[in-house]
Parts: C-alpha cells; structure tokens; sequence
C-alpha cells in the first residue's frame, strides 16, 4: 500500500467513526429556521439558474455543498479570523478566510447567499455594498435575517425576554423597511422576493414562545424572520419582444435570446 493510499484509507476510518459518533448522539432539540430559509434560497436558484455562487458566512453548515451537488460553482466564504477565534473547520466544503467587508476575492458571480449571517455583521449596510460589488448586473442576492417591518433593533438578545440572551454572546441585528430600503437604493437595486416568517408569538425574534410549525404571514401580521431576493440593476423587459432588447438597462444581457432576460422576474 503506498502512502497516499494508507493516508486515504486512515482518513475514511477516521470520517466514518465521526459521522456514526455524531448519528448514535443525535437527539432532537426542536428545529431551527433553516428549512425555511433553504427552501427560498433553492427556490431562487431554480428561477435564476446561475452558474457561479458565492455563500457568505458559511460557518459550519452544508449549504455551499448542498448548492454544489445540484451542478452549480460554488465559492464558500467566512471571516473565520474574527467570528471563530478557535478555529473551524467545515467539513462539507472548503471555506476560505475572507471578511465581506474587505474581501480579497474577485467575481463577479451570478448568485450570492448570505443565510443568518448579515444580522452579525455590525456595519451591515457596507457588507451588502461590498455583496453587490461581487455581483454580475442582473445577479441576485438572496439574504436571510430576523426582521420587523417597522422597527430595527441593535441587538435582539439584550431585549427583555429574549431566550438567546443566556446562549449567544455575539450581538444579533434585527432589521426592518428602513435598512432593506436604504440597501437598494445605495446599490441600485430591486426586490424581487420577499417572505414573511412568524416562528414566534412575541414581536421580535426569541422572544415569546415558539410557533410550531413556523408560518408564512402577511408584512402586515406579526413576523420575526424575512427571506429577501434582490436584483442588481433595473429592470428591463425586453423578453417580452421577439427581436430581443432595445434599451440599455443593466439588468438586460443583450441576448438576442429572450428568455435569457426572463430568468431575473
């Protein structure tokens, strides 16, 4: 046996006894808002159809390697040095150590993700500034953040009542019209989605009891928790001519083909 089948052989044992140490101790702690926020991000990747996506604050989870096994290229990111002074390690996909902030990487890309993350990012409006820099014209960027449609809080957990207060010693943002607003007319964008979540019967998110199963409400009925797709660019509705676009929108791929416009509504 060479060496680098030996070194083979001994990792597979030693991710095999992991992955059934981690099965044999699983026990059920209710469950989180991930399905509801994966669901939208697949949801916007089946409309968009991008080839290039980057995740931001991919941490632990299995999301950049999730996107990968459906066929798209998929860069996976986190502020690794500042948000994990212990160090991570992710073992589904490679991350690379990079603050959306002050990134080093260049795109752009057609798709960008950012899942509970941006709510732990203190200077929040220069993180989606610096998402939308990455971006292609007509890309979108799908975000996914605690939310209250009138009021944004600095940090949920300091609120009386808040069950994360004990849990989590790192602030958590909540946001509302006011900053998504401020969001799209700094970096010329647009909504293309929005959802409104109630998972608990308090105003804001951990506070209250929980909602079990999580709904989907009205911007006007009580919520914690939004899924947003934003567009870079204006719109263009040029797919609506056989002859393809007139006009210079950026959102507007001057294809001669018009679904290929299509794919951003």
């Amino acid at each position: 046996m060479t060496p680098r089948s030996l070194m083979r052989k001994l990792g597979n044992m030693y991710v095999r006894r992991v992955c059934r140490s981690e099965f044999l101790a699983q026990q059920f702690a209710g469950v989180n808002e991930r399905p509801v926020e994966y669901r939208f991000v697949f949801e916007q990747l089946t409309q968009a159809f991008p080839r290039h996506v980057l995740d931001v604050g991919t941490g632990t989870t299995a999301l950049p390697q999730l996107m990968r096994t459906c066929g798209f290229l998929v860069t996976a990111i986190d502020n690794i040095r500042d948000y994990w002074p212990s160090g991570m390690v992710n073992r589904h996909y490679h991350v690379l150590d990079e603050d959306i902030l002050a990134p080093k990487l260049r795109g752009p890309f057609d798709f960008i993700t950012c899942v509970s993350t941006l709510e732990h990012i203190r200077d929040a409006a220069r993180a989606v500034g610096m998402m939308f820099s990455l971006l292609k014209p007509a890309g979108r960027l799908v975000l996914t953040f605690p939310y209250n449609e009138r009021q944004y809080v600095e940090n949920v957990y300091a609120l009386p009542g808040s069950i994360g207060a004990d849990k989590y010693p790192f602030a958590t943002q909540v946001f509302s019209r006011r900053e998504l607003e401020a969001w799209t007319r700094d970096n010329d964008a647009q909504i293309l989605a929005q959802e409104y979540w109630r998972y608990f019967d308090g105003p804001f998110w951990t506070i209250g009891e929980r909602v079990v199963p999580p709904a989907r409400v009205h911007p006007a009925e009580l919520h914690q928790i939004s899924c947003v797709a934003l567009a870079k660019g204006r719109p263009c509705r040029c797919f609506i001519s056989p002859t393809g676009c007139r006009t210079t929108s950026t959102w507007c791929s001057a294809s001669s083909t018009p679904s290929r416009a299509s794919r951003w509504w």
